[in-house]
């Protein structure tokens, strides 16, 4: 059976509080909630993870090296800022999908540039939540 990790950034954990206009209301319970249920029907296993640690999220990633057969990732603000991210998907060589809930190209600036981009395969920016939806569809695809 296929095994896929979501993983989830900072303040995610707190994503139904944050600005409705730019997130939506859901929190990340009911994502991930919603992603188990697609993952049952597609017939592969997730590891749903947040964490507002950088090194908690190299470490699952590195677990995962063996582990898991593709990386979704919403590394949040982390996407922003983080080469040591980065660079525990660069060893991933699997399918890897990093994911934004918003267009992170209509934001602020800083926003708009991605350390993560240039080592996955695919980039899924401004679909709400659905995008969680849409990138397990896609990487089960591409495994």
């Amino acid at each position: 059976m296929k095994k896929i990790l979501i993983l989830n950034g900072p303040n995610l954990n707190l994503l139904h509080r944050r600005d409705h206009s730019i997130y939506g209301d859901y929190s990340l319970n009911k994502i991930s909630a919603d992603c188990e249920k697609l993952a049952k029907e597609l017939d592969i296993k997730i590891d749903f993870q947040q964490s507002n640690n950088e090194g908690e999220l190299v470490d699952s990633i590195q677990n995962a090296l063996d582990d898991c057969d593709g990386i979704i990732i919403n590394a949040a603000a982390y996407t922003h800022t983080s080469v040591a991210i980065r660079d525990a998907l660069e060893m991933f060589n699997k399918p890897k999908i990093e994911l934004h809930i918003s267009n992170i190209f209509k934001r602020e600036e800083f926003r708009q540039h991605s350390y993560l981009s240039e080592v996955v395969d695919a980039v899924i920016s401004g679909l709400g939540v659905q995008g969680y939806s849409i990138a397990l569809l896609a990487i089960n695809n591409m495994i």
